[in-house]
């Protein structure tokens, strides 16, 4: 009896770090570039999703959201990259990015990204995932200054 209930517990217990084993750790967006003196009102978001299955069509589409009052996040409307091919799966990472410029507002709003990826192939859809941005991610180009890596953006 104490066996089975010892392999229980187990299964409940690597059960979680077994399903979490299945997302990909370089699938990731992060703001990396957010009202510079290069980009004055501008945002850029910067995406890495993983290159397997090798042979699938990699797609990504970004959008803006904006904080609400009650700390909700709605989009902004027309801050969205339609969907991007990237590229082909080729077993390494692909990162991309997307940069939206803003009309200077009368008040200060909080941003951030959404990615929204997609692998195809041929006619099959096998996955989508979608994230938003987050610090910790310093891309491998376009960061402004170089590096810079947020999960959001005040303009």
């Amino acid at each position: 009896m104490p066996r089975l209930l010892l392999a229980a517990l187990l299964v409940l217990v690597l059960a979680p770090g077994a399903a979490s084993a299945k997302e990909p750790a370089d699938t990731w967006a992060t703001v990396n570039v957010c009202d510079t003196a290069k980009q004055p009102d501008a945002v850029g978001i910067r995406a890495s999703m993983p290159g397997t299955p090798k042979g699938a069509r990699l797609s990504m589409r970004f959008r803006v959201q904006y904080r609400t009052a009650d700390g909700g996040w709605e989009n902004v409307e027309d801050a969205d990259s339609g969907w991007r091919n990237v590229g082909t799966a080729r077993g390494l990472p692909v990162e991309y990015g997307w940069s939206f410029a803003f009309a200077k507002q009368s008040a200060p709003s909080t941003l951030r990204g959404v990615v929204k990826f997609r692998w195809r192939r041929g006619e099959a859809l096998p996955r989508q995932q979608e994230v938003v941005t987050e610090a910790g991610h310093p891309s491998k180009a376009g960061s402004d200054p170089a590096g810079y890596s947020a999960a959001t953006c005040v303009l």
